[in-house]
């Protein structure tokens, strides 16, 4: 299931970007006196009393303006709100209501969604002007102060009441195996071979698949669920095209559901930063993941030399797997489904913690735990706590010795004892108090 989507929508300058800061925890929108400094969306994960969602800030709308951007800002709001779960209409109680406000709010309306009335900069709580908002017709008008802190909580509780409900088992049984790449990689070729039919449309113009596309199959008696997504452009890209950064946040959202993801690169291209960026949010997400190299027929390089400038190019996931592949003419396909397996498997591998302790005593005679100042780091021992990824916790005294070469060392002598190919595993360290 997807995150819900929670859109804010108002005038310029009555505070939009202060609330999403507020709500995401971390200043990604410009905030700033001036009306109409944020123009395109912006849109960051959130969580509220267990809801996760996904927050989304708009530009401000103004009907009667001379700003020339105006057009592009009402045609982004109405991108958010197609996509959108819940609406918060944010106002100002300071200024009371505007014709401005009046016509946002009608626009709003015909949207048939659950609105938020939200009345910003009340700042000593004086609420005289909070019943005229009732005028707007949108329901009863819930007031806060953004840069006191004050009525967030009431507003996030009114917001995640209209989530859908969660049901107790949403995850449908099966594999779920998520594609992802720069536009024009070939990913939906590569979902119509590995299905052996059309499902998806292809074309040779970037872009054509906007959503996240998610088709059941069976491969050898085995139930997989595939899913296309949009192409993951570089963010001055998703600037310049206006649907763009919805295609990314499905992509997004397809990545943190999925059980594999499959990185497409194109051979005939050179390894861009975005195909590097692109397998971050994989090795980001925890995700185990296989290195798809479409395209090989059309070049003429040595494998182990591309492999090396892999290596170069993904030094932050060293574990990746990479299988040489095309979707034109088949070849190399049938690699793809048993790769997959296989590093699934991997990630959802159970180590004993008998077996753990003898890799890790192994490790310390051969490389010790480092010391500061007299000081001298100890592992007492390590356990296993979670799988996809498998994330170890290494119980320690003076635990914040451990320095990233130490960490790094651990984590090869594990990969070097146990197959972990393709998934990323995480490494926690921790001090007896901490148990």
């Amino acid at each position: 299931m997807e995150k819900p989507i929670v859109a804010i929508v108002g005038r310029a300058n009555v505070g939009k970007s202060t609330f999403f800061n507020k709500i995401c925890g971390k200043r990604l929108s410009i905030v700033d006196d001036v009306a109409g400094v944020t123009r395109d969306r912006l849109y960051a994960d959130a969580e509220w009393c267990g809801h996760k969602f996904t927050i989304v800030d708009t530009g401000g709308v103004e009907f009667k303006s001379d700003d020339i951007f105006q057009d592009d800002i009402r045609q982004q709001v109405d991108l958010a709100l197609e996509n959108a779960t819940v609406i918060v209409f944010l106002v100002d109680g300071k200024t009371g209501v505007t014709l401005g406000d009046i016509e946002v709010a009608k626009m709003l309306r015909r949207k048939k969604l659950p609105i938020v009335l939200v009345v910003n900069k009340l700042d000593n709580f004086d609420t005289t002007n909070l019943y005229d908002f009732y005028s707007l017709g949108i329901g009863d008008p819930m007031p806060i102060s953004c840069t006191q802190g004050k009525g967030i909580g009431d507003v996030l509780d009114q917001i995640v009441s209209y989530f859908p409900e969660r049901t107790e088992k949403e995850e449908v049984e099966g594999i779920k195996i998520t594609l992802v790449g720069r536009p024009n990689v070939g990913k939906s070729s590569l979902v119509n071979r590995l299905l052996g039919k059309k499902r998806v449309v292809v074309s040779e113009v970037e872009g054509t698949t906007r959503d996240s596309v998610t088709i059941p199959f069976k491969c050898n008696k085995k139930d997989y669920y595939l899913v296309d997504t949009a192409g993951l452009r570089r963010q001055r890209g998703v600037e310049k095209e206006s649907v763009e950064g919805y295609s990314v946040l499905r992509s997004m959202n397809a990545i943190e559901n999925s059980d594999v993801v499959l990185i497409v690169f194109d051979a005939s291209k050179e390894i861009a930063e975005q195909d590097v960026r692109i397998a971050g949010y994989v090795h980001e997400a925890g995700k185990p993941s296989v290195v798809i190299i479409n395209k090989w027929d059309l070049k003429n390089m040595d494998k182990n030399k591309y492999i090396e400038n892999l290596k170069d190019k993904l030094s932050f996931m060293s574990y990746f797997v990479v299988l040489f592949v095309s979707a034109l003419t088949g070849k190399g396909l049938s690699e793809i489904m048993e790769t997959v397996d296989k590093v699934y498997e991997n990630a959802s591998r159970r180590i004993t913690t008998g077996v753990l302790n003898d890799i890790l005593q192994d490790a310390i005679l051969n490389f010790e735990p480092p010391a500061k100042n007299g000081q001298k780091a100890k592992i007492m021992f390590v356990t296993e706590v979670s799988t996809n990824p498998p994330k170890f916790v290494f119980f320690c005294k003076e635990p914040s010795l451990i320095n990233f070469s130490y960490q790094r060392y651990l984590e090869n002598r594990l990969r070097e004892k146990v197959d972990f190919s393709g998934t990323p595993i995480e490494l926690v360290f921790k001090g007896r108090e901490e148990e």
